[in-house]
C-alpha cells in the first residue's frame, strides 16, 4: 500500500539581500537573474480518517537519497495498517526531522526536501529544531530503558562496551544496515517477521523491487539456517534465531511492574471503546443448533471453505432480510439503511485488533469469500490493509468459538448498528417435538444493538432468521 505525502510548501532560501535589492536605484544595480531553491517541507499524511497521528516505522530512504515522484520515501504506522509513503515530487530527502520509531501529528513536518543536490547544506541548515527536541522530550523512561535493554547486546556482540558507544551510534547499532552504512530497504512484514523469528536484514539479499527485502527472503533465511545441524541458538547472520523443532515457544519476557505506552493501533482501539460508552446498547442472546452447518463445513472445507466465511454468509443473508439491524446511527437524529452488507470480522494482531471487512458478503459466493477472507487475514497480519478494508463495515462478527468460550458479549464498534458475539459449538442433550431427547451440537450467539435504532423485536426476529439458515445451510452454496 501506498500513499502521496501531502501538499507540500516552499521554503524561499533567497537571501535577504537580494529581496530587498529594489529599494536601490536602478542606476545603481547590475542586471541579475535571482534564482530561487525550492526546498519543501514533507508533512506527516492523514492516512486515513481517524488518523490523529502517525509513527513511523521506518525510512525507505536515507539523506541525501534522490527520489523520484512516486517513489516510496518512508513508512509510516497509522491507526491499523503500516503504509508506504511516496514521495510527490523529484529531488534530494536533504534532512529527517522525525527518526525512525518517532511520531508526529498528522500535519506536522517529518523532513525537508530539497530541489538539487546543491541546496541539501542550505535544507540542513534551516531544519527546524522543535519538533526532533519535542519528540526526545516525550520519551519516557520506560522507553529509554528499553532503548537501553536493547542495544546492549547488539554492542556486546560487536565487542563494544556501552560506554563506548554514543547515541549517534547506538541508533545506527540497532537499525540493520548493509555494507556500507545503507539502510535495507524491507517490507514492513518482512522486518515483522524477522524480528518473531530472531533473523538478521542485515546481509540478506532481497527480492523485491529494487532489491527490496520481502517476507519470502526472511523465510529463506530461516530454512536455510534449520537445513544445517545447529544447537540451541543457531546463529542466522549475527543473531540468535533457532530453537530446537520440539521446544515448547518462549514467551516474551514482561518486566513487571513497568508502565508501557499506548502503541498507535491501542490508541485507536481506546478512543473507539471510550466512543462506545456513548452509544445506548442492548443485548439479546440466542442458541443454534449446528449439526447441519458442521456437515456442511466438513464436507466443502477441502476446497478452502473458512467457517468464519460460512458464519459471515449466514448472516449476511438474514441481514438482507432484516435491513434495520444493518443500518447505522451517526449523528444521534437519523439513521442511515446501509446500502450493502459489509461483514466486518474481527482479528486480534500482534499489538492490537482490527476488524476486515468482507465486502457485500450476501451477493459473493462461499467460495469467493472464503479466499478473500484469508487474503484480508494476511494482509491484516501483516498490517498491510487499506483503510476501506477496514473501516467500510456495517455489521460485525466477534467469534472466540475457536478458543473453546461458551458465550460473550461484545462491545459496539462506533458507527455500525450491532455486533455478534459468536461462542464454540458443544454436543447438548436437546429435547425434541416428539417428546424424544437426543445429543445435537449446539452455540450461543449474543448481539449487542445500538438501542437507538434497533429493538428488541428486530434483533430477535433477525436471530430465528439466522437460525433457519444455519440449521438449513443450503442457500450458504448457491
Amino acid at each position: 500500500m501506498s500513499s502521496h505525502l501531502l501538499q507540500t510548501t516552499f521554503i524561499p532560501t533567497t537571501p535577504i539581500t537580494l529581496r530587498r535589492a529594489s529599494i536601490f536605484p536602478a542606476t545603481h544595480l547590475r542586471r541579475t537573474h535571482v534564482i530561487e531553491s525550492k526546498i519543501r517541507e514533507i508533512f506527516m499524511p492523514a492516512l486515513s480518517s481517524t488518523m490523529t497521528e502517525g509513527k513511523i516505522v521506518s525510512w525507505v530512504k536515507t539523506e541525501g537519497d534522490k527520489l523520484a515522484k512516486g517513489e516510496a520515501v518512508l513508512v509510516v504506522e497509522s491507526d491499523k495498517a503500516d503504509m508506504d509513503v511516496e514521495s510527490f515530487y523529484d529531488g534530494y530527502l536533504a534532512t529527517i526531522i522525525v527518526p525512525e520509531g518517532g511520531s508526529a501529528p498528522v500535519g506536522s513536518t517529518i523532513a525537508l526536501l530539497a530541489e538539487s543536490e546543491e541546496e541539501i547544506s542550505l535544507a540542513k541548515a534551516k531544519t527546524p529544531t522543535s519538533t526532533s527536541s519535542s519528540t526526545q522530550e516525550t520519551q519516557t523512561p520506560v522507553a529509554a530503558a528499553v532503548t537501553e535493554e536493547v542495544v546492549s547486546p547488539v554492542a556486546a556482540a560487536a565487542g563494544v562496551s556501552p560506554s563506548d558507544v554514543g547515541p549517534a551510534k547506538m541508533a545506527s547499532a540497532i537499525h540493520p544496515a548493509s555494507e556500507g552504512g545503507k539502510r535495507v530497504v524491507a517490507s514492513p512484514y518482512a522486518k515483522k517477521l524477522a524480528k518473531e523469528l530472531g533473523v538478521e536484514l542485515r546481509g540478506l539479499v532481497g527480492s523485491g523491487p529494487n532489491g527490496r527485502i520481502v517476507a519470502k527472503d526472511v523465510e529463506a533465511a530461516v530454512g536455510s539456517a534449520a537445513s544445517k545441524p545447529a544447537h540451541v541458538g543457531s546463529v542466522v547472520g549475527g543473531t540468535t534465531v533457532a530453537q530446537p523443532s520440539g521446544a515448547a515457544p518462549v514467551a516474551p519476557a514482561v518486566e513487571l511492574g513497568t508502565t508501557v505506552p499506548f502503541t498507535t493501533m491501542q490508541n485507536a482501539v481506546s478512543r473507539n471503546m471510550v466512543e462506545s460508552l456513548a452509544v445506548p446498547t442492548f443485548r439479546v442472546g440466542y442458541t443454534i443448533t449446528t449439526n447441519a452447518l458442521d456437515a456442511l463445513y466438513k464436507k466443502i472445507k477441502s476446497k478452502g471453505v473458512t467457517m468464519t466465511a460460512l458464519l459471515a454468509k449466514a448472516t449476511a443473508l438474514a441481514l438482507a432480510k432484516h435491513p434495520v439491524v444493518n443500518s447505522s446511527c451517526r449523528d444521534g437524529k437519523s439513521f442511515t439503511y446501509n446500502s450493502s452488507i459489509n461483514i466486518a470480522v474481527a482479528v486480534a494482531i500482534d499489538g492490537g485488533l482490527i476488524t476486515p471487512v468482507l465486502q457485500d458478503a450476501d451477493k459473493v459466493d462461499i467460495y469467493s469469500l472464503s479466499r478473500k477472507w484469508k487474503e484480508l487475514v494476511d494482509k491484516a497480519r501483516a498490517k498491510q490493509l487499506q483503510p476501506h478494508e477496514y473501516t467500510t463495515g456495517t455489521f460485525t462478527l466477534s467469534n472466540l468459538g475457536m478458543f473453546g468460550v461458551d458465550r460473550f458479549d461484545a462491545i459496539l464498534p462506533p458507527g455500525t448498528g450491532a455486533i455478534m458475539a459468536v461462542g464454540a459449538s458443544h454436543p447438548a442433550l436437546v429435547g425434541t417435538k416428539d417428546g424424544r431427547i437426543g445429543l445435537k451440537n449446539q452455540m450461543q450467539v449474543n448481539v449487542t444493538a445500538d438501542h437507538r435504532v434497533i429493538y428488541g423485536a428486530d434483533l430477535a426476529s433477525f436471530l430465528q432468521t439466522l437460525a433457519q439458515i444455519i440449521e438449513d445451510p443450503k442457500d450458504l452454496t448457491l
